[in-house]
C-alpha cells in the first residue's frame, strides 16, 4: 500500500537521493536548497505562509510496507513577481516571400519574455526508477494529488497554472540548446546556470539579448530541441494534457523544453474535488475510484482507493482509513476519477484503470509550411502552439516554400 503525505524534515536525505536520479530545476541535488524547501513546505501546509511567494507545497510518496519514500512532487504557489520574473522564450513564426524568385520561407523566431503575474507552477515530480511502470501507476498518483490538494484549497493558488516540461539532457548534464544559444551570451555551463536560477534570474534578463533571434542560425541538433520534452518527461506531459494543459509557444530558455499552461478552474480534477464526512468502513465493492485525503494533526495524507459516496458522506476501505489516519466523522477530501470501473475494496493506490483517453502529443508540426504567392508577410505572428500538443516537434526553421505547391 502507498500513501502520499506532506514532506517532513526527516525526508531531506531521501529527497537528496531522488534529486540525484534526475535533473529538475525545482529540486536540485543540493542538501541546503532541499532543506530550505522542506521548511517552506511545512510552513505552507501549516498555514504559516501568508505571502503567496513563500508557499511551496511538497508531497512525498511512501511505501507503507517498507517505510521508504520513493517519490515526490510539488506545487509552487507563486512562481514570479515584480523583480523576480518567470523567464521564457517566446516562439513565433515570420513569413517571407520573394516575388522575383516566386519563393517563400517561414522563419522561427525566439524572443526573451518575462512574466511577473505570479502563476502557480506544478513541478518537482520524481519517482524512484524501481517503481516506474508500477501496476498501481504511482507516477500518475504523484501528479494528480497536486490537483486534488489544489481543489481543496483553491485560494492558496493563482488562477493560472503552468508546468515546465524538462528538455533533453545528456548523461553528463549538458543540453545542446543551451550550449548553442544561451552559453553564447552567458558564460556558464548548463548545470551552473540552472543551479544559479535557484537564487536569482537577473543574469538572464541582464545578459540575454532582447531582440528576436532566428532559430535557423542554430545547428539542427539544437533547433530540433525547441519545444521538445525529454523522453522521460513525455508521459507526464500527456497526463497534464488530459487535464487541459496546452503549449502556447513558450519554452524554457535553458533546455528548450515547453511550458504548458491552463486556467486553474478548467482543470477537471480540481473541479471534481470536494469534501465529505467519513461515515464508516466500506465493505464489498466501491462504486468509484479516486483520491481520498485527510488533514489532521499529523498533516496531509492521501491514498488512491475505491469508495462509495452518498450525498456528503463517504465510505472507504479499512486499510485506506488506517493509511490516512481517519476515523468515522473525519472530514475527507475526495476526487473521483472519471469513467472508472468499480473494483474490489482493499486496493488503495492503484486499480490499474486508465484515466482519460490518450492524447497524441509530440506529433510533427510543419513549421515550414508553404506560403502562398502574393500573401502578406505576417511578421511576428504567433505560432499555433495551442493546438494539440505540438510542442515536442522539431520545428524546421527557415524551410522554403514554392508558389502554388500544396
Amino acid at each position: 500500500m502507498f500513501v502520499i503525505r506532506q514532506v517532513a524534515t526527516e525526508d531531506v536525505t531521501t529527497l537528496l537521493k531522488l534529486a540525484r536520479m534526475v535533473h529538475f530545476i525545482n529540486l536540485p541535488p543540493d542538501r541546503d536548497i532541499i532543506a530550505a524547501k522542506v521548511v517552506r513546505s511545512r510552513r505552507s501546509f501549516g498555514r504559516e505562509a501568508a505571502d503567496p511567494r513563500e508557499r511551496n507545497f511538497m508531497f512525498v510518496l511512501e511505501d507503507l510496507e517498507t517505510g521508504n519514500v520513493i517519490g515526490t512532487s510539488a506545487i509552487i504557489a507563486c512562481v514570479s513577481w515584480p523583480g523576480h520574473p518567470h523567464v521564457y522564450l517566446d516562439v513565433t513564426r515570420r513569413e517571407f516571400w520573394s516575388d522575383d524568385l516566386q519563393q517563400g520561407a517561414t522563419q522561427v523566431m525566439l524572443t526573451l519574455g518575462e512574466d511577473v503575474s505570479g502563476p502557480t507552477e506544478m513541478g518537482g515530480l520524481i519517482l524512484a526508477p524501481g517503481y516506474r511502470g508500477h501496476a498501481e501507476k504511482l507516477g500518475g498518483f504523484l501528479s494528480m494529488v497536486r490537483f486534488h490538494y489544489m481543489g481543496l484549497h483553491k485560494r492558496q493558488f493563482n488562477k493560472r497554472v503552468i508546468a515546465e516540461m524538462m528538455g533533453a539532457i545528456t548523461p553528463d548534464s549538458h543540453n545542446l540548446f543551451w550550449d548553442y544559444l544561451g552559453r553564447r551570451f552567458i558564460n556558464l555551463s548548463y548545470k551552473e546556470a540552472d543551479l544559479f536560477c535557484q537564487h536569482s534570474k537577473e543574469f538572464m534578463t541582464a545578459l540575454f539579448p532582447r531582440e528576436p533571434f532566428y532559430a535557423s542560425l542554430l545547428p539542427a541538433e539544437a533547433r530540433n530541441l525547441i519545444g521538445r520534452e525529454s523522453d522521460e518527461t513525455r508521459p507526464a506531459r500527456r497526463m497534464l494534457e488530459r487535464q487541459g494543459f496546452e503549449y502556447k509557444g513558450h519554452i524554457d530558455p535553458f533546455d528548450g523544453g515547453p511550458y504548458l499552461e491552463v486556467a486553474r478552474d478548467r482543470i477537471p480534477l480540481v473541479s471534481a474535488t470536494g469534501k465529505c464526512s467519513l461515515t464508516g468502513e466500506l465493505n464489498g465493492t466501491g462504486r468509484s475510484v479516486g483520491i481520498v485525503s485527510h488533514e489532521s494533526d499529523v498533516g496531509f495524507r492521501a491514498v488512491r482507493t475505491t469508495f462509495t459516496q452518498r450525498g456528503d458522506g463517504v465510505r472507504i476501505p479499512a486499510a485506506a482509513m488506517d493509511a490516512i489516519h481517519a476515523v468515522r466523522g473525519s472530514k475527507l477530501g475526495v476526487t473521483p476519477f472519471p469513467d472508472r470501473p468499480a473494483t474490489k475494496t482493499g486496493s488503495t493506490s492503484g486499480t490499474g484503470s486508465k484515466s482519460g483517453s490518450k492524447s497524441k502529443s509530440g506529433s510533427k508540426s510543419k513549421s515550414g509550411s508553404k506560403s502562398k504567392a502574393g500573401s502578406k508577410s505576417k511578421a511576428g505572428t504567433k505560432a499555433k502552439s495551442g493546438s494539440k500538443s505540438k510542442s515536442g516537434t522539431g520545428a524546421k526553421a527557415g524551410t522554403g516554400s514554392k508558389k502554388g505547391s500544396r
